[in-house]
């Protein structure tokens, strides 16, 4: 064995537990070349460099870590200060070695210190394609938003955001990263220390003058001492360390090369990670169940599907004609409807209700050469359309002006009743072409209906 794997990295939080004061850089100063962020998941460092890892988390000096060689070999210091050593062979001649050293090995079944995720059924979203579609969508030449790179738990850096450099930001995060996409700082600080609560822990994030961003995790005994810090800032915000919030927009974890992500963090999932869990449950033609929530102003309709808000487009809502959606259903109504796309990018998920009812089209196309009477309802200067079914929703037909013309002199005007023959149904276009003039003319002899 000549490396070993990085697994779930971490350094110090707030608070310091150890029975030596806290040491400056958490015992990482000089292990890795590129800085703390050499510091990350899947990192290879040679048994050297692993060997002042554990002598670190020994002495509890602040960062933590599993050493890990998959399926081979595992190296875990525990928080009491113990050494958990797992290999996939016999360690017969270690365990003697061991022994002669004075100290006292025991077999265990297995560390304490394996990983265990705290929710097995969470899945992480994968900084993707479609992450990555979706971070160019959301950030406007009128918004930019902060990207939060966690390299290790309680250690990360952050990015602004702007259409000219996500991809420049994308090449230089490191690997397995943990990102989170927030809402950019106040320009106005003073309204960014209003948000201090009385008491707790917050994360303090500051922009410098020279656009550097940092951020430092405080509680009310330092609130005084970051407000005059704060003073000099070109923007800064508050953030909650508490579950449930303050969560940011999105996040996801850097997927390695190959596409696989192995990162294993564990988090709590922000809105938008639920909505995109669900989302990657749906598929085109599905058929699925929601609650009308709204009808909005301009017509689409918008349905609850197991928490996210799918809309369904005018057209989408009957094959029958219709003055307004709230002709056809109503919020509250239960309905179930065909899902007809499933956008990853917007997140945004259409319907259709007409989708899963039965096309009437067809059978007027039965109707043709027909003679039926019934209302106009509308003049246009083309002609005028008559409901031609003795319903409020029956479908409506055409009567050219020029049929106009030739079989009556008198303004034809809405409310009216004409007497048509249905002559043409197109089914491409979904048109009802209608004749005053052929239904006066009586059928020929030995074609009935013609």
């Amino acid at each position: 064995m000549d490396q070993l794997e990085i697994r779930e990295p971490q350094i110090g939080g707030f608070g310091h537990f150890g029975l030596e004061p806290p040491v400056e850089g958490y015992g990482l100063a000089g292990l890795f070349p590129a800085g703390p962020a050499g510091f990350h998941d899947g990192a290879l460092v040679p048994i050297a460099v692993g060997l002042e890892l554990v002598r670190s988390m020994l002495r509890d000096n602040g960062a933590w870590c599993r050493l890990e060689a998959e399926g081979a070999f595992t190296v875990h210091v525990g928080r009491d200060q113990y050494l958990y050593i797992g290999s996939d062979l016999p360690c017969e001649s270690a365990l003697a070695r061991t022994r002669a050293l004075g100290l006292f090995p025991e077999r265990i079944d297995a560390s304490p210190y394996d990983f265990a995720p705290d929710d097995a059924t969470y899945v992480q979203r994968p900084a993707d394609a479609d992450f990555w579609a979706l971070l160019h969508w959301t950030v406007r030449p009128d918004r930019a938003l902060l990207l939060e790179e966690a390299f290790a738990v309680n250690a990360s850096r952050w990015h602004r955001l702007t259409r000219d450099n996500i991809e420049t930001v994308r090449s230089q995060l490191a690997p397995r990263s943990r990102l989170a996409v927030w809402s950019n700082l106040l320009t106005d600080v003073d309204k960014a220390v209003a948000a201090l609560p009385d008491e707790g822990l917050v994360e303090i994030v500051r922009e410098d003058e020279d656009g550097q961003i940092t951020s430092a995790v405080v509680d009310e005994t330092r609130f005084e001492a970051v407000t005059s810090q704060l003073a000099g800032a070109r923007s800064a915000g508050v953030v909650s360390v508490y579950a449930g919030e303050d969560l940011p927009l999105f996040t996801a974890v850097l997927p390695d090369s190959d596409g696989v992500l192995r990162a294993r963090w564990q988090t709590e999932p922000a809105p938008g990670d639920r909505d995109w869990a669900f989302l990657k449950t749906l598929r085109r033609g599905q058929v699925v169940t929601g609650t009308v929530a709204t009808i909005a102003t301009f017509g689409v309709t918008f349905v609850d599907i197991g928490g996210f808000t799918a809309m369904i487009n005018i057209p989408e809502l009957s094959w029958r004609p219709f003055d307004h959606p709230s002709d056809v259903v109503s919020v509250g109504q239960e309905v179930t409807a065909e899902v007809l796309d499933v956008d990853m990018t917007r997140e945004r998920v259409s319907l259709s209700l007409r989708a899963v009812q039965e096309d009437p089209w067809p059978q007027m196309a039965q109707l043709i050469g027909q003679v039926v009477t019934g209302p106009v309802t509308k003049v246009v200067p083309f002609g005028v359309f008559v409901r031609i079914e003795d319903r409020k929703d029956g479908f409506e037909g055409l009567v050219h002006a020029d049929e106009l013309d030739e079989s009556s002199g008198d303004v034809v005007e809405v409310g009216n009743t004409l007497t048509v023959k249905i002559i043409d149904v197109d089914l491409e276009l979904r048109r009802i072409v209608l004749s005053p003039v052929q239904a006066l003319t009586p059928p020929a002899a030995g074609r009935p209906g013609d």
